[in-house]
Formats: C-alpha cells, sequence, structure tokens
C-alpha cells in the first residue's frame, strides 16, 4: 500500500492540464496574444516547480528515516 500512494499522487499530478493558473494570470493570458500566453504559462510552471522539488525532497527524507528506523 506504502508503495502505491507515491504512484497514485504521481498519477494525479500529470493529469492535471499544464495549463491551469489562478484566475487573476489567467485573464492576464486570455488579454494577450498566443505567444505572450504561452510564455506565461511557462512562467508559471517554471516558478512553481522548485516547491514541488524541496516537497518531493523532503518527502523522500522521510521516506528514508522511516526505512532506516523500522530496520533498527
Amino acid at each position: 500500500m506504502k508503495k502505491l500512494l507515491p504512484a497514485a499522487i504521481l498519477f494525479a499530478g500529470l493529469s492535471l492540464p499544464a495549463s491551469a493558473q489562478c484566475v487573476m494570470c489567467y485573464r492576464t493570458a486570455h488579454a494577450q496574444n498566443e505567444a505572450r500566453s504561452h510564455v506565461l504559462n511557462l512562467g508559471i510552471l517554471i516558478l512553481g516547480a522548485p516547491p514541488f522539488l524541496i516537497l518531493a525532497g523532503f518527502v523522500a527524507f522521510v521516506f528514508a528515516k522511516d526505512k532506516q528506523c523500522g530496520e533498527e
């Protein structure tokens, strides 16, 4: 069951559209031409990557410590 949970979370995250954004960003992008809205979407994804990677690192650290403590 523990091995299934990360896979389910990853699959749920991949099923979201890449152009998901807040309402203010959506309206700004909608008012601009196609090229600028694409760049805005890319910027939103780039700014979202570091918090996701930090969280993933923390979760990996916790699982590693849990496994290490379970063996002792």
